[in-house]
């Protein structure tokens, strides 16, 4: 088996996209967090998952108001993820940055590139994470380049 170093600088090869995943519940508010680690699962039925640390303070909202949001980066909001990283509290992190409300009640980021409106379909633990598996109930897709992630620094798509 491969050390905890050598996976981290295996997987910095992978350029990834940069989400935030954002949720509203009545117990915790707003809460929302910077998050690379996001695939497509299924087109038949809309599904995503995200992978979002078990000591995550959005993990419990998320759990309690069953629906969450993922928000797709664009290049001029390199701060944004960096706020949603832990670089400031929950309140600034919707203070400082535009958003509204979806469908399901969660908070969409109103200047990112996409926005997907999820119902939570499932939960559970690999490690150290949770893998948090949404239906997309709607979407919002806004003009702009994505933000990336490459080799421990943010990236621009080159068209």
């Amino acid at each position: 088996m491969i050390t905890k170093q050598e996976f981290k600088e295996a997987l910095q090869c992978w350029a990834s996209g940069v989400s935030v995943v954002t949720t509203n519940s009545k117990t915790h508010g707003l809460q929302g967090m910077t998050v690379s680690a996001f695939a497509s699962l299924s087109a038949d039925s809309a599904q995503i998952l995200c992978n979002l640390n078990v000591d995550a303070q959005t993990v419990t909202g998320i759990e309690e108001s069953q629906s969450f949001a993922v928000n797709f980066l664009t290049t001029t909001q390199q701060e944004t993820s960096n706020q949603f990283a832990g670089g400031a509290s929950m309140e600034e992190r919707f203070a400082q940055n535009p958003w509204h409300t979806a469908l399901t009640g969660a908070p969409l980021l109103s200047e990112s590139l996409v926005s997907l409106d999820c119902k939570l379909v499932e939960k559970f633990r690999s490690g150290s994470h949770f893998i948090v598996v949404g239906e997309i109930q709607a979407r919002e897709i806004r003009d702009g380049k994505p933000l990336l992630y490459y080799k421990a620094g943010y990236q621009e798509l080159v068209l």
